[in-house]
């Protein structure tokens, strides 16, 4: 971790100019820097209000801080740049520490699926999914174990080859022995609605499966381009709209509409959905940990393989599937959940090396 001097960081945001504002979270604003030799750096600092920074916010840009500096450097979570000296010339040295983040030039899933004209392609959509969930993964996994507590599309950001990065750790847990933590007893819930687990309603309810939840709940939002919570669609929550829909098999009426959806995906998406379903119950037993959610992915969503598609396929794809009755296939409404998805893989693979051949 680089300590870097406040100065220098007020510098390279031009004073915090309102240009340079990245965006605007609970508890910190983000701004674009630049540093020495061009380098570009994201610059967190605590929100404020009336020039006063809250007690509450500078905790929590603290303790993302030490949740940064605890993770190993991983390829699905923002990097951890360093943070500003504690010597630097202020009475209240700790409300305004500043923290440096890896710069994401791309945004974040948040705009990409509400704000962006052009939809993502359904390839690209599952391997946005097995990126979070990876990164999800290596939270609960590493030592300590870390429980983010705010999965949602915009604390996902896309960095300059537009993989995936989880970001935003302000209300991150860290979790050395549960055992031996008495603090844990205290961490009051926290989260976003419409992503918050309805189970996490105490700070003993306080586990991974709070994350499942919401990564249940970003799935559902990925395939469906739906927001979480709308009030103009009935029911209002995402998974109120989606689980009955799942539990009647009406897959289609789910999956966005303004892209069509190819064969070869077909089976992969069904496998998204039923893991969404799992993810959002509302039982935390019958949830999957991360860990099985992530083995079943690599099993049947051969998205999350690097395969370079030539541009023009997806022009025709899209110009033969406008054409295509949207609907799966009749086998997705016999009982059972997965059946045709190892059928669904061999075709896929077929397809991209004829493309990749050619």
């Amino acid at each position: 971790m680089v300590e870097f001097d406040y100065k220098e960081l007020v510098k390279a945001t031009g004073s915090f100019s309102p240009s340079r504002l990245l965006g605007k979270g609970s508890h910190g604003s983000v701004y674009k820097g630049i540093l020495e030799e061009n380098q570009l750096v994201a610059i967190k600092k605590s929100s404020n209000s009336s020039g006063h920074v809250s007690n509450d916010n500078s905790k929590k840009l603290e303790n993302e801080i030490c949740v940064l500096s605890s993770l190993r450097e991983s390829p699905y979570v923002i990097n951890f740049l360093g943070t500003t000296h504690d010597d630097h010339d202020s009475a209240c040295k700790e409300k305004n520490r500043l923290l440096v983040l890896e710069f994401m030039p791309n945004g974040s899933l948040y705009d990409l699926l509400h704000a962006d004209a052009n939809p993502p392609s359904w390839p690209k959509r599952v391997e946005i999914a097995i990126q979070i969930a990876r990164a999800i993964q290596s939270l609960h996994e590493g030592k300590p174990l870390v429980i983010h507590r705010d999965i949602k599309s915009a604390n996902v950001l896309f960095d300059l080859d537009w993989k995936a990065r989880l970001a935003d750790f302000g209300l991150a847990v860290l979790r050395v022995e549960p055992s031996s933590s008495p603090d844990l007893d205290q961490t009051q819930p926290a989260g976003t609605i419409g992503y918050l687990d309805p189970c996490y309603t105490t700070p003993g309810k306080l586990s991974t499966k709070n994350d499942v939840f919401s990564y249940g709940v970003v799935l559902l939002e990925i395939i469906s381009c739906q927001k979480v919570i709308d009030v103009s669609r009935l029911p209002a929550s995402i998974v109120d709209w989606a689980v009955p829909l799942i539990e009647k098999q009406k897959l289609m009426e789910i999956c966005d509409s303004r892209i069509a959806l190819p064969p070869f995906m077909e089976g992969t998406i069904k496998h998204l959905l039923y893991v969404a379903s799992r993810c959002v119950s509302c039982k935390e037993e019958n949830r999957p940990s991360m860990s099985e959610i992530v083995s079943g992915m690599d099993q049947n969503c051969l998205a999350g393989r690097s395969v370079k598609i030539p541009s023009w396929s997806s022009l025709m794809w899209s110009v033969i599937l406008m054409r295509r009755p949207r609907k799966f296939p009749k086998q997705w409404h016999d009982q059972g959940k997965c059946d045709d998805i190892s059928k669904g893989k061999l075709y896929l693979w077929e397809i991209l090396a004829n493309v990749t051949e050619n």
